[in-house]
């Protein structure tokens, strides 16, 4: 019988059944660390320890990149078949609003493998709003969410903007300033004092 995973062990459960199913092969801890914004080794490799204490995972003897998920039926529920992945569905992103939580913590998103590099961990957020229309996103679209904390510009990032407001918008930097632009003419851009990158934008999904 395998113990609960608590929220960071399963973002780490995640990227691991991403990446395998990607490449292939298990991700280093450095890659575990990079793609689940930790800064030490050290954490992640405590947050496997305890994925293997729990019975989700086992280290493969003689090789030490090699980590077998155990259960069968965890494997598919973090990935579905191919050519699908089973992402987590976290809440609700609207403009100038805080980031609504799912009402089901467990809820999850399939979404085509394609659409992810398998090097970050990913997620799934439903939109609210129609900020970024003339991009294409409308009210209740599904975004689909690479974790990290990096922009280049013109992306579509989820910011957390001067802590505690969530938005989706592009990125763009204007003499030396950090500025979110929404696509929509009607409303006017964001000029944050203090931002948090929390993943950008990688796919797009519409349910009719």
């Amino acid at each position: 019988m395998v113990g609960v995973l608590y929220k960071k062990e399963r973002q780490v459960l995640e990227f691991i059944a991403q990446f395998q199913k990607h490449y292939g092969y298990s991700p280093t801890l450095t890659e575990i660390a990079q793609a689940t914004n930790h800064r030490s080794n050290s954490t992640v490799h405590t947050l496997i320890r305890a994925l293997v204490e729990k019975g989700y995972v086992q280290k493969v003897e003689g090789n030490t990149r090699v980590l077998k998920i155990l259960k069968e039926d965890t494997a598919t529920t973090m990935l579905g078949n191919q050519p699908s992945l089973e992402l987590p569905l976290m809440g609700y992103i609207a403009a100038g609003k805080p980031l609504e939580p799912h009402i089901d913590p467990n809820a999850t998103f399939q979404v085509s493998a394609s659409m992810i590099s398998g090097k970050k961990t990913a997620y799934v957020l439903q939109v609210k709003g129609s900020s970024m229309i003339e991009d294409g996103i409308l009210d209740g679209d599904y975004v689909v969410i690479e974790r990290t904390d990096q922009a280049e510009e013109g992306d579509i990032v989820v910011a957390l903007v001067d802590d505690s407001l969530a938005t989706l918008k592009r990125f763009y930097k204007e003499n030396g300033r950090v500025v979110l632009k929404p696509a929509n003419s009607q409303m006017e851009p964001i000029y944050p004092n203090n931002i948090m990158i929390q993943g950008k934008a990688v796919g797009l999904v519409r349910k009719f």
